[in-house]
């Protein structure tokens, strides 16, 4: 994994069913499917960088990977219902409702990403990819209950701006362990 994944989903994955399905979303080299099959997880991978997914499988033989452009293709998962969801580093807001509907009753979206102001660091820097203030909370209003949520300035892994959150379809949150 040439990559380091993110402290923020590191810290949420207890929350996540044991041994569940969870889908990495935009998986890009895969540096969270890893970790989440690392950690027992059922994983489905899905990019449109076939190189990448390639990678993926011959590190983890076990993940299951999906070649799809999330953008143009309909949406991959019609019908389907994940423990987990995780989305890193990208944003087409066009699957806000997929990612909500494809969560199972008690499962958990952990979402990570650049927001407005990060154009200041470098890119992303097209309002298109940035998040408005509170926009993932505007998301998931009555639909999801949240566990955390944080936006601004952060200095690692690099200077940047983000906004992150843990939401969940519990009926009652109870913490891990």
């Amino acid at each position: 994994m040439s990559e380091k994944s993110s402290l923020w989903v590191e810290r949420f994955l207890p929350y996540i069913k044991s041994g569940g399905d969870v889908l990495d979303l935009a998986c890009g080299r895969g540096r969270h499917s890893l970790l989440l099959h690392a950690a027992g997880y059922r994983v489905e991978a899905v990019d449109r960088d076939v190189d990448a997914l390639a990678e993926i499988s011959g590190a983890a033989p076990g993940i299951r990977t999906h070649a799809a452009d999330l953008e143009g293709d309909a949406w991959p998962y019609r019908g389907r219902k994940f423990d987990g969801i995780v989305v890193t580093n990208y944003l087409f807001r066009p699957l806000f409702p997929h990612l909500l509907d494809a969560l199972a009753v008690d499962g958990v979206l952990i979402y990570e990403t650049f927001m407005a102001g990060n154009e200041r660091f470098g890119k992303p820097s097209n309002p298109a990819f940035l998040l408005r203030p509170g926009e993932l909370l505007d998301v998931v209003r009555g639909r999801l209950t949240v566990v955390a949520f944080e936006q601004g300035e952060v200095a690692t892994p690099r200077s940047a701006m983000v906004q992150r959150l843990c939401a969940t379809k519990r009926t009652g949150l109870m913490l891990p362990g």
